[in-house]
């Protein structure tokens, strides 16, 4: 049974790209309340560290492409919303490169 699925990690991403939002919110329409700017700061911090060494673990394993790892790694931390984009980009890549499941009119 694998750990690490595209499906989670995807699902990871979107969530650390929610909590990304919440804190630029907070830091820049609510005139930086703590202790909730710290706290989502410090879960961005920590969500992105983990993110990288999980999609460099999961490219290894061939479950992400290296571009993608490489961009929740590098740009995972100035903005977590490159490595959502980039994991809607790879599932539709996915998608169109997948064989289609409906019967064939001939």
């Amino acid at each position: 049974m694998r750990t690490i699925t595209f499906g989670r990690l995807e699902a990871v991403s979107f969530t650390h790209s929610c909590v990304y939002l919440a804190l630029l919110i907070c830091a820049f329409v609510l005139s930086n309340p703590e202790p909730a700017t710290f706290i989502l700061g410090m879960s961005h911090g920590l969500l992105w560290i983990a993110m990288s060494l999980v999609c460099i673990a999961a490219a290894r394993m061939h479950v992400i492409p290296w571009w993608l790892a490489v961009t929740v790694a590098v740009l995972g931390g100035l903005g977590p919303f490159a490595g959502s984009i980039g994991f809607v980009v790879q599932e539709r890549r996915r998608r169109q490169s997948a064989p289609s499941r409906l019967p064939s009119d001939t």
